[in-house]
């Protein structure tokens, strides 16, 4: 009898071993519900399961059974507490080997200069020059006051940054190719889902565990890390209500000691507090914040700024005079982002304020063409799998920034632009092996004619 139940016992290590653990109250595997509670019994709970069980008994106090008083019961007999098929359970993911890089400690020698760091940005954005050339300065900054540490009677101070510019201008994309090129924790993070501590959603602490996850845990790497918060302008002081504004003005309040600097206590691998989750202690004095968003209708602010002198008469400025500037949002000034909705104390942890350019036609074309991972050198590489070769002329480039100038939704139009016109073309080339060349046409983006192909073989 003893050996068969060793031989059940071995078995059930060996499933363990092969399958996820399920929580027996909300049935999420191990792999999503993060790391379990094991009982006696093959009994698993997930942490958040376990916090609304103690959260339940301290709010609803009731008498329970007591169990002292039972003797010899086996509880599994009416309690099956691993009583998921194995036909239902999912089998834990390979661990991937990582190859082992060596990191190379950054030091006042090896730390790239503005101007190269410009360089390598220049290989993949295609325009921005005075945002690029922020951005690389500020960075080459930060890494040189981390490294020296310098706490003489000059005191370095971090220059956070705010970044303004119509949507699909680059703003995430310039921040996410640093992150590519540097070897630095960096951590991007949205606003939208922030609120004030205690209601539903991410604690403004949740940013710094995302950066805190981005350097594998590693309190020290991520105290000398950058954080790109996005959206930035949707945590705008609401107008006219009258409700307490809890994921408006109260986030930026509490974003206030985290962008100067302040010891901060941070979840650990969590988007809140909680007494199930593990705490530590970050110093933000050394975390460079890089902030971005694209304030809708901020142009009619400034607009309306710089028409205060508008009058009549010879000299007077006329109203409709800025009405035609695509980049008015140039002009912005604190003020203007304090109509818009941002407290003072907010936009003054942020001293650097810089625009990024609204995209024209030649932007457009540039972007097609330049970049070294360029949509249109993508669908190049996938058909030049297939031993076929794409080619576009000259007017397929005009009529497809032509399209996304009619969105008006910045670079994001090109996708879905190419996508459906290149949507016939990744379907047909596999089914015919005689095609070697095809060349897209702006008649054929138009929709006015058809692209022209080319066979093997002739010339």
């Amino acid at each position: 009898m003893s050996d068969k139940i060793n031989e059940n016992n071995n078995n059930n290590n060996n499933d363990d071993d092969e399958y996820e653990k399920y929580c027996y109250l909300c049935r999420r595997p191990e792999s999503s519900a993060g790391p379990f509670i094991s009982l006696p019994g093959n009994f698993h709970i997930c942490n958040t399961c376990m916090q609304k069980s103690f959260d339940t008994i301290n709010q609803n106090p009731m008498q329970f059974m007591d169990f002292s008083k039972m003797q010899n019961i086996n509880m599994s007999q009416f309690m099956p507490f691993d009583d998921i098929p194995k036909s239902q359970k999912v089998k834990k993911k390979k661990e991937k080997e990582k190859p082992e890089k060596e990191e190379v400690p950054l030091t006042l020698e090896n730390i790239p200069a503005p101007h190269k760091i410009k360089a390598m940005l220049d290989e993949y954005v295609i325009g921005q020059e005075y945002a690029k050339k922020c951005i690389s300065v500020a960075v080459y900054n930060h890494y040189k006051r981390v490294i020296t540490n310098t706490m003489d009677d000059i005191e370095i101070e971090k220059s956070n940054m705010l970044m303004l510019g119509p949507t699909g201008c680059g703003k995430t994309y310039l921040v996410k190719t640093i992150a590519k090129l540097l070897n630095v924790p960096l951590a991007i993070t949205d606003a939208t889902s922030l609120t004030e501590a205690g209601y539903i959603g991410d604690d403004v602490e949740s940013i710094l565990s995302k950066l805190l996850a981005v350097a594998d845990n590693d309190v020290e790497k991520a105290e000398h890390g950058i954080v790109f918060i996005d959206e930035i302008d949707k945590i705008a002081k609401k107008k006219e209500t009258r409700s307490r504004d809890v994921s408006g003005e109260a986030v930026q309040q509490g974003l206030l000691k985290i962008l100067e600097g302040a010891d901060v206590e941070v979840p650990v691998g969590s988007g809140s507090k909680n007494a199930m989750t593990p705490m530590t202690t970050m110093n933000t004095r050394n975390i460079l914040f890089i902030c971005g968003g694209a304030f809708p209708e901020i142009e009619t602010i400034i607009k309306q700024r710089l028409n205060k002198q508008s009058s009549m008469g010879f000299n007077a400025e006329l109203k409709d005079i800025y009405d035609k500037e695509n980049n008015i949002i140039k002009e912005v000034s604190n003020e203007d982002l304090r109509e818009f909705g941002m407290i003072p104390e907010f936009l003054g942890r942020l001293p650097v304020l810089f625009t990024l350019d609204a995209l024209d036609k030649d932007m457009y074309i540039k972007i097609l063409k330049e970049p070294k991972n360029a949509i249109l050198k993508q669908y190049q590489k996938l058909l030049e799998l297939d031993e076929v070769l794409l080619e576009f002329d000259d007017s397929a480039y005009e009529a497809i920034a032509d399209l996304a100038m009619e969105k008006n939704t910045g670079a994001r139009a090109l996708r879905a632009i190419i996508e459906k016109f290149m949507l016939d073309i990744m379907y047909e080339i596999p089914r015919d092996d005689n095609i070697g060349k095809v060349t897209i046409t702006g008649d054929y983006i138009r929709g006015k004619g058809s692209p022209v192909i080319e066979l093997r073989g002739i010339n």
